[in-house]
Order: structure tokens, then sequence, then C-alpha cells
């Protein structure tokens, strides 16, 4: 019997691969066959071994810059720039099929039309290989440079910028679901079987070894591409229909440590910090103590430890907190506008908590009023108008990190903000709106998805918004990442989250002390850090 195909492979001699197609040998062993665009090599690639046979020895040329390829019998079909090319199996000397006034960059066949995307005017176009036509114009479902596989009636998308994998239909272009990937820079996607590949293709940093500088080590870049196994597990009749994609078995150590620089006596001390929270995309396993025991509150229905320090003497030295082994996926969920037009009303314990200015978000300021206004327009839909901010905010702000976390007015009128600052100004807006919103964090998982059993250190926290649907509940919005500084922004992460957010007392406060004579931060110093266990 066959083993299983890796999880991840990494093909051996490859620099930057596009495309992805999906065979098997007389014998019924499957093998990949993708284009490394550097070098022009048509790679034939044994996913057990990684290795690698260049199919075009004599047309590698030919093949450079090519962005996705389709197999249909022994006709070989590929995209460069804004030509459809084809070539037989035999031979693999390009030919033009057509040329288009737009750059595409994504392509799949079917047994009697050509599927192509273009980023530049956002659209799929679906062609007429017989009469070179065109036959119709789909919108594409993301922003970025997309690539296409076919699979029966199924049209499936993977988006780069959008780092998602969508499903459509392929007559229609309606949107079926979506899953985000579990890395940066999807670049195609292809079957084997039933079961879903992505091919990602990027840069990433090393430390280059120099031994004849007196600083020997350097940061530096390479290409990075490899094959991953995208796994999508749909619930569409869920209350709020969503789609889970790859999961992750990820250690969280979360560890307080009293300061020495600056001693102080404390009487009486209790210390309670959040724990993960169990979700739809996320399940709390297990926790262990640091340094301390705990016991356990539940506030909210939120988990929480608590550390009955006592009488602490100045200088006295203390290590305490917890390590949580926690299932971590990617998630998208699928509520649509027109799912919300006739909503009922706010409940009134939510509107009371999640629609006033209880953090110093300057809801009653002219500029903020003002902004809350322009954001929506005459936009009655709730998620719409959820929108509507959000883009109105990053189209005027642009990120960076700041040394402590200003009110909403005055992050207004600098134009950048941190995270923790973007969420301010979404939440004021969108509570002067009428939206219900809070701050859900706490930490991210730095997102090394293959380093396994590795220490990995987060230096900062993160937070980001959920807001009320009433008749469904809270949906996530990420506060900054989807601003790259230009519209259109993805939105990847509008009702979506990564499989390395770690969610931590939501509704609450992460971390309390009492009674209060100093700050938590007066008092300690933590260390934060993530071992990834394993692909689930």
């Amino acid at each position: 019997m066959m083993s299983s195909i890796p999880k991840i492979i990494y093909p051996l001699g490859a620099y930057t691969l596009h495309g992805l197609i999906w065979q098997k040998d007389p014998s019924g062993k499957p093998y990949a066959m993708a284009v490394d665009s550097f070098q022009g090599h048509l790679l034939k690639i044994d996913p057990y071994t990684e290795g690698a046979t260049v199919l075009n020895r004599l047309t590698a040329e030919q093949f450079r810059d090519v962005t996705d390829i389709a197999l249909a019998g022994d006709i070989l079909w590929a995209v460069r720039d804004n030509r459809i090319l084809y070539c037989h199996t035999k031979d693999y000397e390009l030919e033009t099929f057509m040329e288009l006034p737009e750059r595409i960059e994504g392509i799949t066949v079917s047994e009697g039309g050509v599927y192509v995307s273009s980023s530049d005017n956002q659209s799929i176009f679906v062609i007429g290989r017989a009469t070179r036509t065109l036959l119709r114009v789909m919108a594409a479902p993301g922003i970025g440079c997309e690539s296409l596989t076919l699979k029966g009636e199924e049209l499936w998308v993977s988006d780069a910028t959008e780092e998602t994998v969508y499903c459509i239909e392929a007559k229609t272009g309606v949107i079926k679901y979506r899953a985000l990937t579990a890395f940066p820079h999807p670049t195609s996607l292809g079957f084997c079987d039933d079961q879903l590949y992505v091919l990602y293709t990027g840069m990433e940093h090393y430390i280059r070894e120099n031994p004849n500088d007196p600083d020997p080590f350097a940061v530096d870049i390479r290409d990075k591409t490899f094959i991953h196994q995208l796994d999508i597990t749909t619930k569409l009749d869920a209350p709020i229909p969503h789609t889970l994609s790859n999961g992750f078995l990820v250690e969280m150590t979360y560890l307080e440590e009293l300061d020495s620089e600056d001693p102080k006596a404390v009487e009486n001390l209790n210390w309670r910090i959040a724990l993960p929270t169990n979700t739809d995309r996320q399940k709390l396993i297990s926790v262990d103590y640091v340094g301390l025991p705990f016991t356990e509150e539940t506030i909210e229905e939120q988990r929480i430890a608590k550390f009955a320090l006592g009488n602490l003497q100045a200088g006295e030295a203390c290590l305490f907190g917890w390590k949580a082994l926690v299932e971590l996926h990617g998630i998208k969920y699928e509520l649509k506008p027109e799912m919300v037009d006739d909503i009922p009303e706010l409940p009134e314990d939510i509107k009371a908590q999640y629609t006033i200015d209880d953090d110093d978000l300057c809801m009653d300021s002219p500029i903020m009023q003002a902004a809350a206004k322009a954001a929506v327009g005459d936009e009655t839909n709730l998620l719409l108008k959820m929108l509507r901010i959000r883009e109105y905010v990053y189209d005027q702000l642009s990120y960076r990190l700041t040394p402590y976390i200003a009110t909403p007015d005055e992050v207004w009128q600098r134009g950048t903000a941190s995270c923790g600052e973007y969420v301010g100004v979404l939440l004021g807006l969108a509570r002067i709106n009428g939206i219900a919103c809070r701050t859900i964090g706490r930490y991210k998982c730095p997102p090394y998805a293959e380093q396994h059993q590795q220490i990995l250190h987060q230096y900062y926290n993160h937070v980001w918004i959920e807001f009320y649907v009433p008749g469904f509940g809270w949906l996530p919005m990420e506060s900054n990442p989807d601003d790259i500084g230009r519209a259109p922004y993805p939105t990847r992460w509008f009702m979506g989250l990564p499989w390395f957010h770690v969610e931590i007392g939501k509704g609450i406060s992460f971390e309390t002390i009492k009674p209060q004579p100093y700050s938590i931060g007066e008092l300690a110093v933590n260390h934060v850090r993530f071992k990834i266990i394993k692909e689930l």
C-alpha cells in the first residue's frame, strides 16, 4: 500500500515555483508538476523524496516568468504577462493561443473553455478553446494575483494578497466558501484526488555567515518555495456559517517575574491572569502552573488563573504563570450582507456594555463625530457599515509602532497608529454608529507553521476587535494588518482570523491585581513564548 503524501514538500533545486498540477504515473504513484519561473524549468516532483526532474530540458528559456500552468490531455497551457500559451507534452515548445490587453496570472482549462485571471482589473475571463472568443467575465473573488484550478463544477482560486483559497461556482462566479491559508504568498493550487494542495513562493530572511568578515553574521534574503496540504472543514450550517482551515497544536507560556530593579512591598496580593478561551477556532486542551500553583475562577464564562501571592516583601523574587496547550485553526465566517438585512435590535445588555464610551474613545469629540458620519454615509446594512468604517480608517491611517496608546482624536490628527490605536479608532467610530464592538487579544504565535518543537518568542502583544451582529453573535475583525497602504484592501481578516492568533479573556480584562497600590508594570515583567508542537 502506498504511503500518504507528506503534508509539506520542499522540492529540491527549486527557486520560485508557480502552477501546480497533480498526475499519476502508470503504477498509480502521484507526482506534481510546477514551473520554476526563475529558471524556466518545468519540474516533475516526487512528493516522497522531494526530488525534481526537468521535463523541458530544451525549452527552459520559453518557460521563464510563467505564473501558472494547466494540463488538458497532452496539451500543457501556461500564462506569461498578457499571453495565453500552450504546447504539446512531447516537445514543450510553447505557442501563443492569444493575447489579452491586460496582464494575466492564473489559468485553468475545461473541455470547452480557458479560464484566466487578471489582477489588473480584478476579473476572471472565460475564453472558448475552439473559437478563441470571450464567453463571459466574472469578478475575481479577491484583490491580488490569483491562480486557478477546476474540480467538477467548482472553480478554485488562490489569492496571494488575500492569503485565501476560494471555492466558487464555475458558471456563475458565486462564492460558495473560502478558507485562509496556513502560510503567506500562496501562488498556485491543485488537487491530488480529493486533497487540495497549495504552492507557496516568497522570500525569507536568514542569518548568513561570512568567516572572512570581522562581523561574520548578517541578515540576508533568499527564495522560499514549497507545497503544503490545505485542510478545509466547512461548517456552513453553524449558527454563524464558517470554514476552518489547517490546525496546529501550540504550547503557550505566560510568565510574570517580579521586578527587582525597583523593589516594592505589597500586602495580601492576588494576581489574576486570564486563560486561552474556547471558541469556534480555538480549543484549550490543558493548562498547568509555572512557578506557583493557582486556583481557577470563572468570569463571564472565561477561565481565570488566580495566584494568591499574599504578603510580598520589597525585593522578594518570584516567578509565576501558566503553560497551556491550545489547538488553533484559521477561520473565515461566511456571513453575507443579505443575511443581515432584517436583524433584531441589539440586546439591552450588549447595548449597555459595548456601545458606550468606557475607554477614552472620544466619542463626543467633533473630529470623531464627523469621521463616524463620513465613514458610513447613507449605508444601513450592518456588515457593509462595518466594512466602510474599516476602509475609511485604512484610508486615513498608516501603521506605526508607538511608545504609548494615544486617544482616538489624537491618533486621527497625526494619521499614524499602532494596532492598539487602530482598535481605539475603530471602536469609537463603530459605537457612534450604534454597532456594538469590543477589544479582543492578546498575543500572536510567531507565524512559522513549519518550525515545530522550537522555542518561538513573542515580544509584543496584539489586539483586534469583535463586532456584534444581532441574531448571530460576535465576529472578528483585525485592527490593522489588512491595511496595505492603498485601496482596494484585502478582506482576509474581516470576519476571519489566521491560525496564529490566541484569544485570551474575551470580554474581560486579561490581567488584574488586587489590591492596586501599583500598576502591573511597576511590579513585574512578563515573558511570553510559544512552541508549535505539531500540525493537526
